[in-house]
């Protein structure tokens, strides 16, 4: 019983402290969450756990592989996830919020399509295995001595302490929701969509350069 509550504690801890870096995730999780309600934004986050969920499982059952995988499609997989983050930077720069200063409104047709950006974001970025790699290894995840139902409820805490980062994100970030007018939300919006544009156009430049190297 104590080691199953260890494997808890070790899953809670991956599971947060992989979600909490602040990258382009969290500040699309925190821009839909200001925009169009908490909901929406912990449906993003949700993708999000999932996709690291799915990351903590591949390292896990084949991480020699994976690494290999990683390493010899490095700057395509970057490439491809710069496009679709310059994407949605764009989307945002054109995006006029002022529609969305009302209290939210159930809107359960875009949860799936919050949900399913948030997983492809989080997918299109694999680089985040070398983190989940030193985490598992900050924690001793990996262990011969683990039996398999061991590491089913190991990986299964890393998704609840994913999910438990997000709901309190969500959470804190709807609270100040009511604090902002028309041009805060314009400027939240221009600000977000600069910065996704700027951290995509660097890592498409940068993954180009770095593929044509290669060829």
């Amino acid at each position: 019983m104590e080691l199953i509550l260890y494997i808890i504690f070790r899953g809670l801890a991956i599971g947060i402290l992989v979600s909490a870096p602040m990258g382009p995730i969290g500040v699309l999780c925190i821009q839909r969450t200001l925009n169009k309600g908490r909901w929406s934004g912990f449906f993003t986050g949700l993708g999000a756990a999932l996709s690291d969920m799915i990351y903590c499982i591949l390292t896990g059952v084949g991480m020699s592989f994976v690494i290999e995988f990683i390493e010899s499609n490095q700057y395509l997989l970057q490439i491809i996830g710069s496009v679709v983050l310059l994407i949605y930077g764009i989307y945002l720069l054109r995006k006029n919020p002022a529609g969305s200063l009302k209290a939210p409104q159930p809107q359960k047709a875009s949860y799936p399509k919050d949900f399913l950006t948030g997983f492809l974001l989080t997918f299109s970025n694999p680089l985040i295995l070398f983190l989940i790699i030193s985490f598992f290894a900050r924690f001793s995840f990996l262990s011969p001595d683990y039996h398999f139902y061991h590491y089913i409820i190991g990986f299964l805490f890393i998704f609840v302490g994913a999910l438990l980062w997000w709901f309190v994100i969500t959470y804190f970030v709807n609270k100040v929701r009511s604090h902002f007018n028309v041009r805060s939300m314009w400027l939240v919006n221009r600000i977000i969509g600069i910065i996704i544009v700027l951290m995509s156009a660097f890592g498409f430049i940068m993954g180009i350069k770095d593929y044509i190297s290669i060829l």
